[in-house]
């Protein structure tokens, strides 16, 4: 499995926001390995103190039914810091 279209997502759920190039290479190499479909979108996360420009980020989407599993993963590699906690 790999990345897909978010439109193709059954029920997306996010799950990961990536604020550098290398960190949303590694999420992608992770969600690739465990076999697992997800879209990814370019978001403003957020602004820079310097300059008060807006920020983009590498956003991560899954199906509902893997979100629980994939954010598992994804701490268990050392990527704590991204993972968007579980909605309620």
């Amino acid at each position: 499995m790999a990345r897909i279209d978010a439109d193709d997502l059954d029920q997306p759920e996010l799950i990961f926001v990536a604020w550098s190039v290398r960190v949303a290479r590694r999420v992608e190499e992770c969600l690739t390995e465990a076999g697992v479909e997800y879209a990814v979108e370019v978001e403003p996360i957020g602004r820079s103190l310097l300059f008060n420009a807006v920020r983009n980020g590498a956003v991560f989407y899954v199906a509902l039914g893997q979100a629980v599993f994939c954010r598992q993963r994804l701490a268990s590699v050392g990527l704590n810091s991204g993972i968007v906690a579980e909605q309620p």
